[in-house]
């Protein structure tokens, strides 16, 4: 069973509310993603100085703005309702609030520290959003 945050109404409030934003809010595009493959489509802000896309020209796609953000209490927070903490061995582990904080392992740990990590993890009641995928 997946262990859950202690959240107030309001924090269950504001995360369903920044969820449904979530969902219509448009997936921003670098200026002219489109033309050149060597842009990618990851987001960069058009500085141009006859730019329309800059200027937001309805025709244009959508630019990032302070508007598309969700509620300030729930920013930052993971769609579970905790706040991540990034771990890197067990000693990191014991400092985490379980109520309010869930572990991410980072991404250099190797698989023998990371079972141990998972392991007192468990056993202090602390929910880990990446665990290794077991084929059992």
């Amino acid at each position: 069973m997946k262990i859950k945050p202690k959240l107030t109404d309001e924090e269950k409030r504001l995360l369903r509310i920044r969820n449904k934003l979530n969902r219509k809010r448009p997936w921003f595009r670098r200026q002219e993603w489109f033309r050149y493959k060597r842009l990618g489509d990851h987001w960069r802000r058009p500085r141009g100085k006859h730019s329309k896309m800059r200027e937001h020209k309805g025709y244009r796609p959508p630019v990032v703005d302070s508007g598309y953000r969700g509620p300030k209490k729930v920013r930052g927070m993971h769609p579970s309702g905790f706040r991540e903490v990034l771990v890197h061995n067990v000693k990191e582990l014991e400092k985490l609030n379980p109520e309010k904080e869930a572990a991410r392992i980072a991404r250099t740990v190797g698989v023998r520290k990371r079972m141990a990590i998972e392991k007192r993890a468990e056993e202090l009641g602390i929910r880990v959003l990446n665990p290794i995928n077991r084929g059992d």
